[in-house]
């Protein structure tokens, strides 16, 4: 049975101009003179987080370990970038960032001709490092490491992966990046262009449940996952959104 077309109703909304911080929307003359019609001072937005998986690579399409190898995107990667971009055009946002790694960088750059904007590239939010298991398929993987791929289909961990970067960095690393986001852009929406890894890493952030491995999230390749801001809390407002693509996009392999 084939994949059915999905969309989990993220409402991607246009930017609007807020009141500085700390002050009050000035009444109308002809309300002045009016206590009771002052106005209360203006709610700000929340600030939002949409994180993109990149588009399918050729990697994902081989099923071979990527981490952080650079594969190009396929042509249905650059096709279902587009599509989100048009999804996505003519909306406004605060920022735009992208992981520096190729796939991502390709996938930002068409969504961003849609856009308008042009990505900037953040190393922080690549994908977790896989060391000797990059560039690897499954089958080799069994070959070459037999008893820590036994262990990995029983119970995925990132700490399996010899020479790679390990859980407790990941995690880290990707935590700091997130928070670092919100801190520099308190309200609107920030675009982030990354990985299905990454993605898996912050939902986890949100939620405080460390995430070792593969996860019970399902990351297709140029889906919209979306984190918000409020009142200092993070919240988790929508997962894997696909809506944008037709049916049977999506899926790959790590990274």
């Amino acid at each position: 049975m084939g994949w059915e077309k999905v969309s989990i109703d993220i409402e991607i909304r246009s930017a609007r101009q807020e009141q500085p911080e700390g002050e009050t929307a000035v009444a109308p003359k002809h309300d002045q003179d009016r206590p009771d019609r002052m106005p209360h001072p203006l709610k700000r937005s929340p600030a939002r987080l949409l994180l993109v998986r990149h588009g399918e690579s050729t990697w994902n399409r081989a099923h071979r370990i990527q981490g952080q190898l650079d594969p190009p995107l396929s042509d249905e990667g650059r096709r279902q970038a587009s599509q989100l971009g048009r999804r996505l055009a003519g909306h406004r946002f605060s920022a735009f960032y992208s992981s520096d790694l190729g796939r991502a960088m390709e996938t930002a750059r068409l969504i961003g001709e849609a856009v308008g904007v042009t990505p900037t590239p953040m190393a922080e939010v690549r994908e977790i490092y896989l060391g000797e298991w990059e560039g690897l398929h499954n089958h080799e993987l069994e070959a070459r490491f037999p008893q820590a791929w036994a262990s990995w289909t029983e119970e995925p961990n990132w700490d399996l992966v010899a020479g790679g970067e390990g859980s407790a960095p990941f995690e880290a690393r990707v935590a700091a990046a997130i928070d670092m986001i919100f801190e520099r852009h308190p309200e609107g929406d920030v675009l982030v262009v990354t990985h299905g890894g990454v993605i898996q890493i912050a939902l986890h952030h949100v939620v405080g449940r460390p995430g070792r491995g593969i996860f019970p999230f399902r990351i297709q390749n140029a889906s919209m996952s979306v984190i918000e801001k409020r009142g200092g809390r993070l919240v988790v407002s929508g997962v894997n959104d696909i809506g944008h693509l037709e049916v049977g996009s999506g899926g790959g392999e790590i990274g």
